[in-house]
């Protein structure tokens, strides 16, 4: 089957006829494939940003980790009506072993590994993953909505760590997927107004109007506050999310938050970002850092996906064959669609 690799620890992923997969271990599943997202961290990989050195172990390994499929076969301890169900997965595998897994505090595993980072990932047919990482969604769910739950996920747990409850002016910095999502799931906890800025983003900010958000700016050609002075005329923003990954882009995100405000940082930097400490502290302004979403998150999104399928399906602005993986690559790093799923055989897209 083909399987798309990273093979060395350099830039480039290469697409490759793989053997078929072993037969599932114990408490592990054997998943069809049915439909596979393209995440910014799969383009920082193909490009090999710093930050993920831990996968050379791996290599060559498999990328993919926002997927959905069913399970095609299970292993020792798995019940068997498993076979059949559909699927999504959660990509952090523990690692059991572990003091913190010993004491029951599985959120702070320090041997996990990522399925499409540190094991075998969904850019392929099949992929072999722990059963326990299975959460299952609904039936009559579309494929490619139900592969955005590991996105979203992220999107639901910066929502939630902005504790935006009602009544804030938000600003998002990105309005990539994570943006996206984040827009959505701040409008779902009662945000008043929701201001999105890209840089040179046209396709990805017609997106985000798509999904019924017009405060949208670009920054290309001026500064990060030249591009929101509309919006700040009424004051400094309750919170402000970054999810663009560029630490020159903090400093001035923090000079738009009001006395008291809250910055969160979902980008994944691949430098150090410099702030001034004094403001922030005589401001009373607090910065806070989000990644990954507790395991009870999952069904909520999920839920929260099923009732908005044909919202949220607006999302996805490419599908393409998993022969034609790597021009989906090419699309995302280009920042020409939103989100770019790879189908695989039989899914239509």
């Amino acid at each position: 089957m083909l399987a798309l690799q990273k093979l060395r620890p350099e830039a480039g992923i290469a697409l490759r006829d793989i053997p078929p997969l072993r037969d599932p271990q114990d408490g592990e599943v054997l998943v069809a494939v049915e439909a596979t997202g393209i995440c910014g961290t799969d383009l920082h990989i193909a490009a090999w940003t710093s930050g993920y050195g831990s996968m050379r172990d791996a290599m060559p390994v498999t990328l993919g980790h926002e997927f959905c499929g069913r399970v095609l076969q299970v292993g020792p301890g798995v019940p068997a009506n498993a076979v059949g169900q559909s699927i999504t997965v959660r990509p952090s595998v523990l690692c059991h072993a572990c003091a913190a897994c010993h004491a029951g505090d599985f959120d702070h595993c320090t041997g996990r590994k990522g399925v499409g980072i540190g094991r075998d990932g969904a850019f392929a047919a099949q992929v072999l993953v722990p059963w326990e990482n299975c959460v299952a969604v609904p039936d009559e769910m579309p494929p490619e909505v139900a592969a955005l739950t590991e996105p979203m996920t992220v999107c639901h747990e910066a929502v939630r760590t902005a504790d935006i409850h009602g009544g804030e002016r938000v600003l998002i910095i990105g309005p990539g997927t994570i943006g996206q999502g984040i827009a959505l799931f701040a409008e779902a906890a009662g945000a008043t107004q929701i201001v999105v800025v890209g840089h040179d983003d046209a396709a990805r900010l017609a997106t985000l109007g798509e999904l019924g958000f017009a405060d949208t700016a670009d920054s290309a050609g001026r500064s990060l506050t030249e591009a929101v002075a509309p919006w700040t005329g009424a004051g400094l923003f309750d919170v402000v999310i970054e999810a663009a990954g560029v630490p020159a882009l903090v400093p001035e995100a923090l000079g738009l938050l009001r006395k008291r405000g809250v910055l969160v940082i979902a980008g994944i930097h691949a430098a150090p970002a410099s702030i001034d400490l004094t403001a922030l502290v005589r401001d009373h302004k607090q910065i806070r850092g989000t990644y990954r979403a507790p395991v009870e998150t999952w069904a909520e999104v999920v839920a929260y996906l099923s009732q908005h399928e044909a919202r949220v399906a607006k999302m996805i602005s490419a599908r393409l064959p998993m022969a034609q993986a790597e021009e989906g690559f090419r699309l995302a790093a280009a920042k020409n669609a939103s989100k770019v799923m790879i189908l695989q055989d039989g899914v239509s897209a």
